[in-house]
């Protein structure tokens, strides 16, 4: 272990490492429970094949970062990339399930050469901060609506297009406690407060549930405990869908699926780029320069997770924030990713626990990440330059109104565009901006015409 990950020169111990990066898992296994319900309900893929993908992605990712980089950061199926996924390509654009697997695994493909040629940070630098605060913001609204429709905390209304659910439902209060006790725990600073409250909203639904049919009243429509049938416990051991990719709508759709392809591009390198930053500088990781040592290799363990992630039929795999829990408890090195990896492979035995968890206890977690990613929007500069000022604030409001992620990027990036060359600062104008307006550009035309 000292060979490996350098332990006595960073200042860590085998179990100060194992303990936290079984503090990181977790922090983000709440993603085996919500990843599943997200795209597990799309034609083509069951919500046990995608567990599946999900905890082995997640292992392979998360080890190759302890290896690569040598950091304690984990990795899995990215919040806010899979509501993409599911709810925008597959949802409102109409894709299938394997074109969706297309996109990011081409996606990951060039994760890969960027990496390689290390043009990725330069990528991350030419996207002004207000834009990448603001689409970071933007997606956290869009997991949170997702989430207040997903529990009927918020329904659809003729009169008001949306307004309040029915409070007398046990599902929308459940939701709503299940966020009130993921804040205390996180006030409290529990490890893995996000998932003991999902587990614990859980808990109390079966209780009201017991209560309930005490009284002969079946409160919730479906059953809220794992099935103990040794044929229901074999079939949430589905296998992964494998290699499921349609590269015949690439042919077809060129403009349509680039779009595809570079939502998850400019998403999955906010996440991760900023999330190894912001990790790195609360580990004391970053060089006095304040660069990241090892940034290659942390970056390639990204697009190889991507990649596997695809092949395996899950959605794009990213660095995860929650990281900074292992770190807090002492993490410095890979084997804090190393520990968590494996975690993420033994967490598949727990299959039938994960699968059973109800919509209103995850309900809980996707709200919280929702607030997390909409803190960044405090970062923003709204009295600055007027194209960052209202490039940043539509890739805010349109992911959450348009219901779509890449509506929200596509505003803002056009938007910034014409307001500098209207303003007189064509010089301000990056390669990439140009290629993204063009992109967005050829995209609206083919909608229109």
């Amino acid at each position: 272990m000292e060979k490996l990950f350098k332990l006595k020169a960073n200042g860590t111990s085998v179990k100060t490492e194992i303990l936290a990066g079984i503090t990181t898992f977790l922090a983000m296994a709440y993603i085996l429970a919500v990843n599943p319900m997200y795209l597990g309900a799309i034609p083509g893929a069951s919500p046990a094949s995608i567990f599946m993908a999900t905890a082995i992605s997640a292992a392979i990712a998360t080890i190759c970062m302890a290896f690569f980089a040598n950091y304690p950061v984990a990795l899995a199926s990215g919040m806010g990339l899979n509501a993409f996924f599911a709810y925008t390509v597959c949802g409102a654009m109409g894709c299938s399930y394997e074109v969706a697997l297309t996109a990011v695994f081409i996606e990951g493909i060039i994760f890969m050469i960027l990496s390689l040629f290390k043009f990725r940070e330069a990528l991350v630098n030419k996207i002004p901060s207000n834009l990448k605060l603001g689409i970071t913001a933007g997606i956290g609204l869009f997991i949170t609506i997702i989430a207040l429709l997903n529990s009927q905390v918020i329904v659809a209304s003729p009169a008001t297009t949306v307004a309040l659910g029915d409070l007398g439902s046990a599902s929308v209060i459940l939701s709503i406690v299940g966020l009130l006790i993921i804040g205390v725990l996180e006030y409290k600073k529990v490890p893995g407060g996000i998932l003991i409250g999902i587990i614990g909203t859980w808990v109390i639904g079966i209780i009201v549930q017991l209560i309930g049919w005490a009284f002969d009243k079946n409160i919730f429509s479906t059953v809220l405990y794992p099935t103990l049938s040794w044929e229901a416990i074999k079939a949430n051991f589905a296998a992964p869908a494998m290699f499921k990719f349609d590269f015949g709508f690439v042919v077809n759709n060129l403009a349509s699926f680039a779009i595809i392809t570079f939502t998850f591009l400019y998403t999955d390198i906010f996440d991760t780029v900023g999330t190894l930053i912001g990790v790195a500088q609360k580990g004391n990781l970053l060089k006095e320069d304040g660069t990241l040592p090892n940034a290659g290799g942390a970056l390639m363990a990204d697009a190889v997770g991507t990649v596997a992630g695809a092949c395996l039929g899950t959605s794009t795999v990213t660095s995860y924030v929650e990281s900074s829990a292992g770190v807090a408890a002492g993490g410095k090195t890979g084997l804090t990713a190393l520990t968590t990896g494996v975690m993420f492979v033994i967490a598949i035995v727990f299959a039938p626990i994960f699968l059973a968890i109800p919509s209103f206890a995850t309900t809980s977690a996707m709200l919280y990440v929702g607030l997390l990613m909409l803190s960044a929007i405090k970062k923003m500069d709204f009295e600055g330059d007027i194209a960052d000022v209202i490039g940043g604030f539509l890739a805010v409001i349109m992911m959450p109104f348009a219901y779509s992620i890449a509506t929200g990027i596509m505003f803002g990036i056009i938007s910034w565009v014409i307001l500098k060359v209207a303003t007189g600062k064509i010089k301000d104008i990056s390669a990439i901006m140009w290629v993204s307006f063009v992109l967005f550009g050829i995209y609206i035309a083919t909608l229109v015409m």
